[in-house]
């Protein structure tokens, strides 16, 4: 009897042992739950930038509007028969302001 006893014994504290520090503890699970709700948010917004992405790809296919929008925003173009004002605040020309 003491030797099932102590066999018993054995047991319950290998398995303890496995359930809080061994493969597949409890905090290794806690650790890989949320290394997968790190991923999957890294997902989502990597799937929304794809999303704009693929949608202004069509736009620039389809539409010229949005070239043109690029051209004057990123390159500085102007129209034809447009005339281009640039204002310059006085703190970059070196001059005070009164």
């Amino acid at each position: 009897m003491k030797f099932v006893t102590v066999m018993l014994f054995t047991m319950l504290v290998l398995l303890q042992y496995r359930l809080w520090i061994g493969n597949g503890s409890l905090t290794e699970v806690h650790h890989l739950q949320q290394e997968k709700q790190s991923i999957l948010e890294e997902n989502e917004s990597l799937t929304e930038r794809n999303d704009s992405l693929a949608a202004e790809v069509l736009d620039l296919k389809q539409g010229l509007d949005a070239i043109e929008e690029r051209a004057r925003s990123e390159m500085g173009m102007i129209k034809e028969d447009e005339t281009f004002y640039q204002l310059v605040d006085a703190q970059y020309l070196g001059k005070d302001r009164d």
